[in-house]
């Protein structure tokens, strides 16, 4: 038996609501009765919230009928906004990983930022905590951050930016080109 499938498309969803069990299966039976597939995601619990990013790919002609189904959980308690995705293919960039560390304190997220943004790097994917020095109990503020970082900047050049801005913001950090490595 030979069939040929349609066009495909991707949806980006974001989810949140009070966290409790069965959230990823009320998802997951949606996407599938659809013939949707799920394709990545990034989910958590966070201050009793359930928060959660996923993109699927589904038959075109089925989008607005999954985004649909999708927006009934609302009804639940569910907040869910769905957008169909707009990538336009590879761009040509550098991944790059990135650690800090530091006393915890307004405004370390916007500084680099801003500095990221300003040479044209962009933030892939960014993780952060908040936790308690071992020692001290102080708060200690930690990110993770995945970085697509254009050809025109020098991994030279984004680490001079980034270890500067470090000095003033008193944390710690690692640059590491090797997207399988987080040390530097």
């Amino acid at each position: 038996m030979c069939y040929v499938l349609g066009m495909r498309t991707s949806l980006v969803l974001t989810v949140i609501g009070d966290d409790k069990p069965g959230i990823v299966e009320q998802l997951s039976e949606r996407v599938v009765a659809t013939g949707a597939n799920w394709e990545e995601s990034r989910m958590a619990r966070l201050a009793g919230k359930f928060a959660g990013l996923l993109r699927v790919s589904v038959e075109a002609g089925q989008a607005d009928a999954l985004a649909a189904t999708l927006r009934e959980l609302d009804a639940g308690g569910l907040s869910v906004v769905v957008a169909r995705s707009g990538e336009s293919g590879a761009s040509a960039h550098r991944t790059v990983q990135l650690e800090l560390i530091g006393h915890d304190h307004p405004g370390i997220v916007r500084d680099i930022s801003r500095a990221l943004a300003q040479h044209g790097v962009n933030i892939e994917e960014l993780e952060t905590d908040v936790t308690s020095a071992p020692m001290s109990g102080d708060s200690l503020f930690q990110a993770r951050v995945t970085l697509g970082v254009p050809p025109t900047v020098t991994i030279d050049q984004l680490r001079a930016v980034l270890e500067e801005l470090a000095g003033e913001l008193m944390v710690d950090l690692a640059l590491n080109e090797d997207a399988a490595s987080i040390h530097d």
